[in-house]
């Protein structure tokens, strides 16, 4: 592995799936199952992101005016520690860049549209490992919701980059640590597809009952 810029994972460490960091955004938890545990159940909603994904990862390159259309590409950031693939690359013409064509990265979800930012964080990764990539900057792309079939666009500000950089050290510590974070239960458990492996409302509550009957016991005391 090549070497990693201050703030990053270490050298020892392998990359992890760049798609983990939309996970963790979303849940720690769900990303946790997913990529310690190792864990994947498909329902209807993965299973229609799955074949929505299976049309647009069909490797291949179209052109049209100004712009090149790359499907299926292999992306890696040894910055973030993260590889994966995006959906589309788009290689628009500009001057300004060295190739004359500068990356615009398109993710494609199945749902609605919607401001969503664990969706978006996936996105600024892509962009971040085009950066590295190919050495130029990767200012703005794309979200396409199947649904709604509207594009949104994404700028990729400071504020985004910096949630995405704190997404990919998160996730590795999950990774090395072989942390599996207690659930927060919420409304969002009811779409998610390991909602019967997390069991967020039972583990939650065994939690708490635990740390109710540890106050109750109170701090061990020390053998006289």
């Amino acid at each position: 592995m090549k070497h990693v810029a201050a703030g990053g994972p270490s050298e020892a460490e392998d990359l992890v799936a760049l798609s983990g960091l939309q996970h963790l955004v979303y849940c720690e938890r769900q990303a946790a199952l997913i990529h310690v545990e190792r864990l994947w159940a498909e329902d209807v909603a993965t299973a229609e992101g799955r074949i929505l994904h299976e049309r647009a990862d069909l490797p291949g390159t179209d052109n049209r005016r100004g712009v090149r259309v790359h499907r299926a590409v292999t992306l890696r950031s040894d910055r973030l520690g993260v590889s994966g693939r995006a959906d589309v690359v788009e290689y628009h013409a500009d001057a300004s860049v060295p190739s004359g064509f500068r990356p615009f990265p398109v993710e494609f979800k199945r749902g609605r549209m919607k401001n969503e930012l664990a969706d978006r964080v996936q996105l600024c990764a892509q962009a971040m490992c085009l950066e590295e990539m190919h050495g130029v900057g990767v200012p703005e792309g794309a979200l396409f919701y199947g649904k709604s079939h509207r594009r949104v666009a994404v700028s990729f500000d400071a504020a985004l980059r910096e949630r995405t950089e704190a997404a990919a050290r998160r996730l590795h510590e999950l990774v090395r640590t072989h942390t599996v974070p207690p659930p927060e239960p919420g409304p969002k458990c009811r779409s998610c597809s390991l909602e019967s492996q997390c069991l967020p409302d039972v583990t939650a509550a065994r939690g708490r009952a635990r740390a109710y009957l540890e106050r109750l016991a109170g701090p061990a005391k020390e053998d006289a």
